[in-house]
């Protein structure tokens, strides 16, 4: 998904630098893909047509933000199980970092731009719980599914909430995630 997400970024107008962030970004996801690819044996199949991605920047870096999230998420699932994919990890935090930080520019200047990054936050969310679930629809992954899913979920409305997205009433796992913030404050 963040392959053709990125690819399709690039077409749209974006601020000085994040152009040339975001082809180092497409270079760096082609490689994830062919590592997968190799790995399992299989040719991923390839799209067509780029899928629609919002043009105004700040509903665009809210988009691409929550998507590096969950690959991140996923990066360190799986470095669990293959310890030597670390770099796929390494670069899925460098992405969610600068998308994070642009998310933090549009919120510090406020204004018409700050109200519709949160509300784009807000219908991102709602849903990715659909995003999530065919992610996790292989069989293989049945017996864990059920937490998989409320982790994810959870990563994400924690750093939705941490960088000012959502209010900690917002999220669907809202409560837990509440709780989990206040004790790493704490």
């Amino acid at each position: 998904m963040a392959l053709w997400a990125v690819r399709s970024a690039q077409a749209q107008d974006v601020p000085s630098g994040v152009l040339q962030f975001l082809r180092r970004h497409e270079q760096e996801e082609a490689q994830h893909l062919k590592q997968f690819e190799q790995l399992l044996g299989v040719r991923s199949h390839g799209k067509t047509t780029l899928p629609r991605v919002p043009t105004q920047w700040w509903a665009l870096a809210v988009h691409l933000y929550g998507y590096e999230m969950l690959g991140l998420e996923f990066a360190r699932l799986l470095i669990g199980v293959r310890s030597d994919l670390r770099s796929i990890l390494e670069d899925e935090e460098g992405h969610v970092g600068f998308f994070e930080d642009e998310v933090r520019a549009i919120l510090v200047r406020g204004g018409s731009a700050a109200d519709g990054a949160r509300q784009t936050a807000q219908a991102w969310r709602r849903r990715l719980p659909r995003t999530v679930d065919r992610y996790l629809e292989d069989e293989s992954l049945a017996p864990f599914r059920d937490e998989l899913r409320r982790h994810l979920l959870g990563a994400i409305d924690q750093r939705f909430m941490v960088v000012g997205l959502l209010a900690r009433s917002e999220g669907l796992d809202a409560p837990r995630v509440t709780q989990a913030i206040g004790e790493s404050e704490g």
